[in-house]
């Protein structure tokens, strides 16, 4: 069968009907999209300004409406480029330069969006709105300026400060909100930065920065297998991310130094231990929490080894770094027991006490102090220069010793104030000796309790003489004693009748 061909007519001519009701379409769908924009249906409006744009993609006010409709729902970015396409199409086109400027502060970018309010003010030298976001983007160039110094010099209050004022204007920046993230985890304020750091995620869970800052707010918080995991996905996201690698450095090399020197501790190798404790302590200074328990740890190998000084400062080091540290109070508490510095034992053990009321404290607290009480009385075995586990003999050998060197006759020619302390020596030795070598008396005051309770003692009428006369049989015999200047210690002789 032969082919037929057929002339088709070809419409050559523009289809400028179509055109026109292209336009049409356009501008009705602004019109709608200007309506829902007034009545604040951002999303509805939206719609509309891109049906618009669909309709008539050459026209710069649609992409400048759409721009302004999506700055109002937060999306910064797209506006940004709506904006950027605007200018594009009508580079006279001031509100869409304005409105590339607002894009570029919101997300934190001052000096691009100098540069858009410079080209409106170069169109229309006295545009208000213009000088005004000017002003406001070298503020935000200022602000920047402030928190970059006072990172350099550590001062991270004053960073979060700047960020905070930074962020009121560029409400979308997740640098400065990074920024902010990382100094308040630096100042120990976990929480917070934590929840700056979980939003950046929600919005983009591949953000190299936030991941770092999760895992640095673990890291401080000594959770340092956690932290590890974040700061690797942090350098899958950027592997030239410094920060995250320097952590998981940090992280990797305290978390074995530590464990060095508790495997160390385990197998009575106190000084090896007390040597890695110390390695990981300059570690990164930043860590509070774990330096605390390396400080605390550090203290507890000191004990083992008799530096108890040093171990009081270690716990001292730690309760600055972690003032709610209850391990470091009581080791420290217990430190000072064992040095005999009652008043400062007492004072830690109160603090753990109030922050735990546990039976176990209340009894570490009453312990330390009745031995306060003690302290504050005579020490009458430091009297007789016997220790407190001395025996019967030993207690009767130091009286006989000691009374025999201060007795008032044997310094009957020194000076008046010589004879006065050694009278008051020789009286005390008395009072020790009859609270010691009497048993009911000695656990009474072994214990702590008052002995002017007990069967009417009172050192204010005690007699001296009465139980040197006592202990030595004096009713028929005594002593006399070589008081000449040059008698010495050992001068005195019996005399019997």
């Amino acid at each position: 069968m032969a082919a037929v061909d057929i002339d088709v007519p070809v419409d050559t001519e523009p289809k400028i009907g179509n055109a026109e009701e292209m336009e049409r379409q356009a501008d009705a769908f602004k019109e709608q999209g200007n309506l829902f924009y007034s009545q604040k249906a951002y999303s509805e409006a939206f719609n509309c300004y891109t049906k618009a744009i669909d309709a008539c993609p050459k026209n710069a006010s649609y992409y400048g409406n759409r721009a302004a409709t999506l700055m109002m729902l937060c999306r910064f970015r797209e506006a940004l480029e709506d904006s950027q396409q605007a200018v594009r199409l009508d580079d006279c086109f001031m509100k869409g330069h304005l409105r590339e400027g607002k894009c570029h502060l919101s997300l934190g970018n001052a000096m691009a969006a100098s540069r858009c309010f410079q080209k409106v003010l170069e169109m229309e030298p006295s545009n208000r709105e213009a000088q005004q976001e000017n002003k406001t983007a070298e503020t935000l160039l200022e602000f920047e300026r402030m928190a970059d110094f006072g990172f350099e010099k550590r001062d991270f209050r004053k960073v979060v400060f700047c960020m905070d004022r930074a962020l009121s204007v560029a409400s979308a920046c997740h640098r400065f909100k990074i920024l902010k993230a990382e100094c308040l985890a630096l100042m120990g304020r976990y929480p917070e930065a934590q929840s700056v750091a979980s939003d950046i995620l929600r919005m983009d869970s591949t953000n190299a920065d936030a991941l770092y800052v999760r895992g640095l707010c673990l890291y401080y918080e000594d959770c340092i297998d956690k932290a590890v995991q974040f700061f690797v996905q942090a350098l899958r996201m950027a592997p030239d991310h410094e920060k995250a690698r320097l952590a998981c450095r940090n992280a990797k090399a305290l978390k074995a130094k530590k464990e060095e020197g508790n495997q160390a501790f385990k197998s009575s190798n106190y000084e090896a231990a007390y040597q890695l404790y110390t390695d990981a302590l300059t570690v990164d200074p930043n860590n509070i929490k774990t330096n605390a328990k390396l400080y605390c740890n550090r203290a507890t190998a000191g004990v083992k080894l008799n530096k108890r000084n040093q171990a009081i400062d270690d716990c001292t080091s730690a309760i600055k770094l972690d003032e709610s540290y209850i391990k470091a109070y009581l080791r420290r508490a217990q430190c000072y027991m064992d040095t005999e510095q009652y008043e400062e034992a007492v004072r830690d053990y109160e603090k753990v006490y109030q922050t735990e009321k546990t039976s176990d404290h209340k009894q570490l607290l009453k312990a330390a102090q009745v031995e306060l009480k003690k302290s504050k009385r005579k020490d009458y075995y430091k009297v007789l220069g016997v220790g407190k586990n001395a025996t019967e003999d030993e207690i009767k050998k130091a009286y006989r010793k000691r009374a025999l060197m201060h007795h008032p006759d044997r310094h009957s020619a020194a000076t008046p104030e010589v004879q006065k302390e050694e009278e008051k020596k020789f009286k005390e030795v008395g009072e020790a000796f009859t609270v010691l070598s009497d048993p009911k008396k000695k656990v009474r005051y072994d214990n702590g309790h008052d002995l002017d309770d007990d069967s009417g003692f009172d050192a204010r009428d005690f007699d001296a003489n009465n139980i040197f006369r006592a202990f030595f049989g004096g009713q028929g015999g005594g002593f006399s004693f070589d008081s000449s200047p040059d008698a010495g210690p050992g001068n005195f002789f019996f005399q019997f009748g």
